[in-house]
């Protein structure tokens, strides 16, 4: 779930080769009934007391129970006017404070454009203070506090705090203890800044090139890797306290719809599912998972009535919790996509989510009309409140996990000793350079000799960086250069350059050593194709750097050499350079097949391409 976030081109390509391939390739993974493990001792004393808890809970504290919201602000109590103004319009209360209050809520979700994450004190203040109005509830439950860090593309929290290579960058790394490392430092940022619960990691097989919502989220198109980082990320979110939610069930690897905008429809047979999509999900529930998310898709194969899984009984009751054996948090996406809004009323979305199974409803358009549906729901009796006790026993337990119900309070000083240190630094730069994939170098252009390529353009794309970076990426690329030596020009030209812009970055080129173009999706026909070629006809060499999906290289040709950096945070594009510049060793392989642009039925370079210098 990523509100508000740049959408991907259309890649066009035909995805029926790679899924007849991966189904071919899998070993099926069996779903037999899991047997769930007998509870022992000190797990039924837990239970016991949980359920006192419960049994002097209100209904109406139940209802917020279930529920985790949006709110605008940097402080639970003091937010800004213009804050104060949104919250009113969307939610009918000022503050975060009073919403809590107001609708007993069992969870709050961060966001960058809400303005919960200005800076690191400030968020751990505003965490501080959203406990602090849990306390005053009569149930004094204290609020699990989440947001979408998925490192990569998807980061709420920026710097000062540590940013990550994503998932398809640990893809191309394929070390395991790299992606388990990368989330055990994510995982102790956000538990010292009061986060505890992270929507990480994707768990998605991405096999459509053309996904645009997806792509580079997904650790790759190889169902058994995907399974083997995934768990491994789960394995680091957890032993740093922070509990991981794995998405997007029953898989969202496949789609040409983003959930977002519209309803996608998955159309793989029953078979491909258990082969292509269920592995990965399998292999978190089996690293003690404390959280799955759902997906606003349809897959006829599992639920003939075609309701969006989130919504869908035989999906979340009959596969993840009967099949799977999983008995963990359930969590929605955004109940604010349109893809969970296209069949049913606001009002009977958390309902229908709640019958389906899920535990916790996340995020939906309007508090007021959710909340006030599941409240009815009970009272008219469609819903029973043992149904209600059962999600909540599952959320109190995390919580109790979390040692939220023990001291829910995080401390300055616990943010200064761990958001953001220079270990933790040194090891983001280190995890990236792994990642770095070289898939061109024709007539071993790369290294880069700075005795012959000294003075370097910068071209390429900005798309918005993650809060508080050192962006827009062009900046970031020609000052890592520089940093390096080189002498570095930068000019940006955007994702759709017009005649100007390219006869411009001509001139530009003229007397370079060398060209390097930071790519983002480039498609055939488009701009950036054209601007990359106009400025290789003039002979000097260019050096293409996809900053997102590493299909671009089937589209440029012209270019001597290709860097595939899988996103465009700063640590990525850093590494990228010592890459070029020969300070590190290209060691990624590529986690996804690029295809051919002239026939997509063809493999261009194939799962595990990468070359060395």
């Amino acid at each position: 779930m990523h509100h508000r976030h740049i959408s991907t081109r259309s890649t066009g390509f035909s995805r029926r080769t790679l899924l007849a391939a991966a189904t071919a390739g899998v070993a099926a993974a069996g779903l037999s009934a899991a047997p769930v493990q007998a509870a022992d001792a000190k797990s039924r004393k837990t239970d016991k007391a949980l359920r006192k808890i419960i049994s002097g809970m209100s209904l109406e504290e139940k209802v917020g129970q279930l529920f985790v919201m949006r709110v605008y602000g940097h402080s639970a109590t003091a937010p800004d006017q213009a804050d104060i103004d949104a919250n009113l319009k969307e939610i009918g209360v000022r503050t975060a404070a009073e919403m809590i209050d107001k609708y007993k809520l069992g969870g709050i979700i961060y966001f960058a454009w809400a303005h919960n994450v200005r800076d690191p004190h400030q968020i751990a203040d505003l965490s501080n203070g959203i406990q602090e109005a849990g306390r005053r509830l009569p149930s004094r439950i204290p609020l699990i506090v989440s947001t979408d860090q998925e490192h990569g593309i998807v980061a709420r929290v920026g710097k000062p705090a540590t940013l990550l290579p994503g998932a398809m960058a640990l893809g191309a790394g394929a070390s395991r203890s790299d992606a388990r490392r990368a989330a055990a430092i994510a995982g102790a940022e956000l538990r010292a800044l009061g986060i505890n619960q992270d929507y990480a990691p994707d768990a998605d097989v991405n096999i459509n090139p053309a996904n645009p919502v997806i792509g580079v989220r997904s650790f790759g198109s190889e169902p058994a890797a995907v399974a083997r980082m995934a768990a491994a990320q789960v394995e680091g979110y957890q032993s740093a306290g922070v509990a991981s939610t794995a998405k997007h069930f029953p898989g969202h690897g496949d789609t040409a719809t983003d959930s977002h905008t519209g309803l996608p429809v998955i159309t793989h047979t029953r078979e491909q599912w258990e082969k292509l999509d269920a592995p990965p999900f399998k292999a978190v529930i089996d690293a003690g998972i404390d959280s799955i998310m759902t997906a606003h898709l349809v897959v006829p194969a599992l639920d003939p009535a075609e309701d969006p899984a989130t919504l869908s009984h035989p999906i979340l009751t009959g596969i993840l919790r009967e099949n799977l054996g999983y008995d963990g948090v359930v969590i929605t996406d955004s109940l604010g996509m349109e893809g969970v809004r296209t069949k049913y009323g606001d009002d009977r979305v958390p309902v229908l989510a709640l019958k389906a199974g899920v535990d916790q409803l996340l995020n939906p358009p309007s508090l007021d009309v959710a909340w006030n549906g599941v409240l009815k729901a009970v009272q008219s009796g469609e819903l029973t409140e043992k149904r209600l006790d059962e999600s909540i026993l599952r959320i109190l337990r995390l919580k109790a996990k979390l040692g939220l119900l023990k001291d829910p309070y995080v401390t300055r000083r616990g943010v200064d000793h761990t958001v953001g240190t220079r270990a933790h630094l040194a090891a983001a730069d280190k995890i990236a350079e792994r990642t770095t994939t070289l898939l061109v170098n024709k007539d071993r252009l790369l290294p880069l000799d700075r005795r012959t390529h000294k003075n370097v353009l910068v071209l390429g794309a900005n798309p918005a960086s993650p809060s508080l970076s050192d962006g827009p990426p062009t900046t970031v690329l020609g000052a890592a250069l520089t940093e390096l030596g080189f002498s570095a020009t930068v000019l940006a030209t955007g994702t759709a350059p017009g005649q100007a812009v390219i006869a411009q970055a001509v001139a530009a080129a003229a007397g370079k050593d060398a060209v390097l173009v930071g790519t983002y999706n480039v498609t055939a026909g488009s701009a950036q194709q054209a601007l990359v070629n106009a400025v290789a006809a003039t002979g000097v060499p260019v050096i293409t750097l996809s900053m997102r999906n590493p299909y671009d290289v089937a589209h440029l040709a012209a270019a001597r050499a290709h860097v595939a950096a899988y996103s465009w945070i700063d640590v990525e594009l850093r590494a990228a350079v010592r890459v070029l510049a020969g300070r590190a060793e290209p060691r990624g392989k590529l986690p996804v097949p690029v295809q051919r642009a002239d026939d997509p039925a063809q493999v261009l370079y194939p799962v595990g391409y990468g070359l060395r210098y």
